[in-house]
């Protein structure tokens, strides 16, 4: 029975490659999970899995830090979001990779492949070349902001894309996250937020909200004075502070 290790940061997109994996490859064991390259490397050499799936991007050390220490002690997939300079490379290497979210049909097509590999006995490929490659490329590329929010509605976890949400609201406890068809709640302040997503597509309004500039169809003022933003298909508005009007000079 072969066997796997998963290695992603998100817990959300651990479980769904699970849950994809369960779905088009059943015979497949999974040993253990790694939040970071660190843990990854360690549960490889516990376990001795015949491959590992390793997320790119992770924290204490990358996908790429970690694969460069595995080596060939088990064959590697790399998961990743949408990267063109790292699927090029893929594309013309040895290695496979699984796209953020796990899409079963292109997952199907990698697990033939492993199987081959499997199968054959085939070592794990050589990827000295195509790490420095990924390393050059990749750090080349643009910062990595968050692709991805994980939210509760209601008793459900839901993985939603930051260019579906509208705007970010805090109060002392939640952040509201405001979709154009529902609303869910996270922990994670603004404060945090405003560090790890793209200024260029949400600007900080207030202290306590982020709107997502794509979203925003006009700026009003009410009769006490106060700048406030309309937002596509919502009749809300959200209040833009004094230290944030500057964003709307030129509208």
């Amino acid at each position: 029975m072969p066997t796997a290790i998963l290695a992603d940061d998100e817990r959300l997109m651990r479980e769904q490659l699970r849950s994809r994996l369960e779905q088009v490859w059943p015979e497949l064991q999974i040993l253990d999970e790694a939040k970071n390259g660190e843990e990854a490397i360690q549960l490889v050499e516990k376990h001795q899995p015949d491959l590992i799936f390793l997320d790119i991007r992770m924290p204490i050390k990358t996908g790429l830090e970690a694969a460069k220490e595995i080596g060939n002690k088990a064959h590697i997939v790399f998961i990743t979001a949408y990267d063109q300079y790292a699927i090029q490379a893929f594309d013309h290497g040895a290695v496979d990779y699984v796209l953020k979210p796990a899409d079963v049909e292109r997952l199907s097509k990698t697990v033939e492949r492993l199987k081959s590999r499997l199968k054959a006995h085939d070592q794990p490929a050589d990827m000295s070349n195509l790490l420095s490659q990924l390393a050059k490329q990749m750090g080349m590329s643009k910062p990595n902001y968050l692709q991805w929010i994980q939210a509760s509605i209601g008793q459900e976890l839901r993985l939603i894309p930051v260019e579906e949400i509208l705007f970010f609201q805090s109060d002392e406890k939640y952040t509201r996250v405001q979709t154009a068809n529902y609303e869910a709640l996270i922990r994670k302040p603004v404060r945090d937020l405003s560090e790890e997503l793209d200024p260029a597509l949400f600007w900080q309004i207030h202290r306590s909200t982020l709107v997502n500039a794509k979203a925003i169809s006009g700026v009003v003022r009410d009769l006490r004075g106060r700048h406030l933003v309309q937002v596509k298909g919502l009749t809300e508005k959200l209040e833009v502070s004094r230290s944030f009007v500057h964003l709307f000079k030129q509208m």
